[in-house]
């Protein structure tokens, strides 16, 4: 497989182009750090958005929720998906307001998703969705019965037709600007975790796993807990 996907006239950057990325191992990395995406569509001739968790294996994206869900059943009868997914990096002040800005990584990807119905399959999709967001955790809980099985759905989307876009370094400033005496520069943010609060329930002797008390997404460093 191409380690570079082609750009369709969705998926062609336009403006600023030299910010686009349609290297898999990019658009994958983002997949990967993100923990919840946009997911759009029409249905009835009604544009609809709504934000899901999701997960990546390969290349394809597994997406779940209610057998019931209104927005499955679209998607499941054929429904174009758009599907976007964005980190934010930094806040970019310019001596402009104009050129204030925001470092970010993001993706966009479209496609028609597929019911996911085959048994192992399903279970290994749910078992990806579980890992994505904690990494480690699927060994430890308990799988879905039989009737939570049948009451959830499983879309898959195909990474075909993805472009990522990413916006990094400082502001960029008209040659006037930098001799106005205001601070510029960026404001670095990360996604980082706060001390565990234990369920109430929680049984004595119960400690925190590796990877819970490791917790963080990847890509970013771990920060452990207070």
């Amino acid at each position: 497989m191409s380690p570079t996907l082609q750009p369709s006239e969705r998926t062609r950057l336009r403006r600023l182009p030299d910010r686009g990325s349609y290297e898999r191992e990019t658009i994958h990395a983002i997949l990967d750090e993100g923990l919840v995406c946009h997911l759009s569509f029409a249905a009835s001739g009604q544009p609809h958005v709504i934000p899901t968790i999701y997960a990546r294996r390969g290349d394809t994206v597994f997406l779940h929720g209610s057998a019931a869900s209104r927005t499955l059943r679209a998607l499941k009868d054929g429904a174009e998906a758009c599907m976007c997914v964005t980190l934010v990096d930094g806040l970019v002040l310019a001596r402009a307001a104009f050129h204030t800005s925001i470092n970010f990584r993001s993706v966009i990807l479209y496609g028609k998703t597929r019911e996911v119905s085959d048994v192992a399959e399903k279970l290994e999709a749910l078992e990806a969705l579980v890992e994505h967001a904690v990494p480690g955790r699927w060994k430890d809980v308990r799988g879905p019965n039989e009737s939570e099985f049948r009451q959830t759905s499983v879309l898959a989307l195909p990474i075909d037709e993805a472009s990522a876009k990413v916006r990094e370094g400082g502001p960029k400033e008209e040659p006037e600007d930098y001799a106005i005496p205001c601070w510029a520069g960026v404001i670095p943010l990360r996604q980082t975790t706060l001390p565990l609060v234990a369920d109430d329930r929680l049984a004595d002797g119960i400690v925190p796993p590796p990877y819970v008390q490791a917790y963080h997404r990847p890509g970013t460093t771990p920060e452990g807990h207070a």
